[in-house]
């Protein structure tokens, strides 16, 4: 009995495992971009590399606030204006989150990837995001509550009042 359960912990142990090396490099194939994007790479052949052709996107904010589309897609050169630095990545599960601010504006990246291509793209501006994972757990039929994985920490978030948005994954 003893030898049975140390196996299944050793193969818990590993799926873990692999997952947080997935995280890690999804987290580092994100960071990556936006060193191309600032121009610490070179940024069109680092670009293609890392987003998929036909990358899904989502925009909340204002229309004027569509700075990172005119970077992607090479309307507006990366040393023109608005900034991308980001102040947190995070990575969880398949997606990785993205947060930062340039003057007075705030914004909150949500990249998808698979195969360590980014798919999709979510972006966010002068909104509060709060991430919850929405799914039972294996061992429970309901949920009464779900699990905070993420939220926005904008650096003014007591001086400001910002619009809630809750992204379900």
């Amino acid at each position: 009995m003893w030898q049975n359960q140390s196996l299944q912990n050793t193969g818990s142990d590993r799926i873990f495992q692999n997952t947080m090396a997935f995280q890690v490099h999804n987290k580092a194939i994100v960071e990556l971009l936006y060193k191309a994007l600032l121009g610490e790479v070179k940024k069109m052949d680092m670009v293609s590399k890392l987003v998929a052709s036909d990358l899904e996107w989502w925009f909340h904010g204002p229309p004027q606030c569509q700075h990172m589309m005119r970077l992607l897609t090479g309307e507006k050169p990366h040393n023109d204006g608005f900034r991308f630095e980001p102040r947190s990545v995070t990575a969880i599960g398949d997606c990785v989150i993205a947060e930062g601010w340039e003057g007075k504006a705030y914004w909150v990246h949500v990249w998808k990837l698979k195969n360590g291509l980014i798919t999709q793209f979510r972006e966010y501006f002068n909104t509060w995001l709060v991430v919850r994972d929405l799914r039972p757990p294996a061992w429970e039929d309901e949920r009464k509550d779900s699990n905070t994985l993420w939220q926005s920490q904008p650096r003014d978030l007591y001086r400001r009042s910002l619009p809630g948005l809750l992204l379900a994954i």
